[in-house]
């Protein structure tokens, strides 16, 4: 497992070095979140790569374990799951139910991920290039967009976030950057700008485990 941290105050780097015990833990420099999540997957010999986010609560202990069956059985590229909000207000659940929603219905036509469940096959990430890391934005979707409808696929279960971007930027904003996200899909020079996503540093790191 790979901790890519980017300078978290938050005691990230001494919380995962805590689990060396019993997990083979490395802590490795970090960035942007492309940056530190390529770091990462050049690092790991594994099959598959998963990429998670550091704000993320796996409450369900066989969502990885039926992550990989289904990657292998159906012979998948790209793997996620849905999200669920662990705190905040009905609109914030509501939000991410929106969504899973559409998130179910790209699958069909153009599938995207986030980079809160990115389960990845190593070969394919490494024939698509990894993320792009002049991306300033979304490079979790950048990157997944790429993958054959066929070669997608999305677990049954989900994934526990905060409502703490919710919080940080409005309901609204967020929804605005989705629209335009799905707007210019195809239009990569949209992800080289800075949409001031990243403005504030937010504590924790980008965690990919392998």
């Amino acid at each position: 497992m790979f901790i890519a941290d980017a300078g978290s105050t938050d005691g990230t780097q001494e919380i995962a070095l805590g689990f060396r015990d019993s997990l083979d833990v490395q802590v490795i420099p970090g960035g942007l979140p492309s940056v530190g999540r390529n770091a990462g997957a050049r690092l790991a010999d594994s099959r598959y790569l998963l990429f998670i986010d550091a704000d993320m609560e796996l409450d369900d202990p066989t969502l990885i374990r039926r992550a990989l069956a289904t990657m292998q059985r159906r012979k998948l590229q790209c793997l996620t799951t849905n999200i669920r909000c662990s705190n905040g207000r009905i609109k914030d659940h509501a939000l991410y139910a929106g969504n899973n929603l559409v998130q179910r219905f790209a699958s069909f036509t153009k599938p995207f991920a986030t980079g809160m469940f990115m389960l990845f096959e190593k070969k394919a990430f490494d024939r698509l290039g990894g993320f792009h890391e002049r991306a300033l934005y979304a490079e979790d979707y950048l990157l997944s967009k790429k993958v054959p409808v066929w070669r997608f696929g999305i677990v049954r279960g989900h994934i526990l976030t905060s409502n703490r971007r919710f919080k940080k930027m409005g309901c609204f904003k967020i929804v605005r950057m989705f629209l335009r996200t799905a707007v210019n899909s195809w239009n990569e020079s949209y992800f080289l700008r800075d949409h001031k996503y990243w403005q504030e540093p937010v504590s924790g790191s980008t965690q990919l485990s392998n």
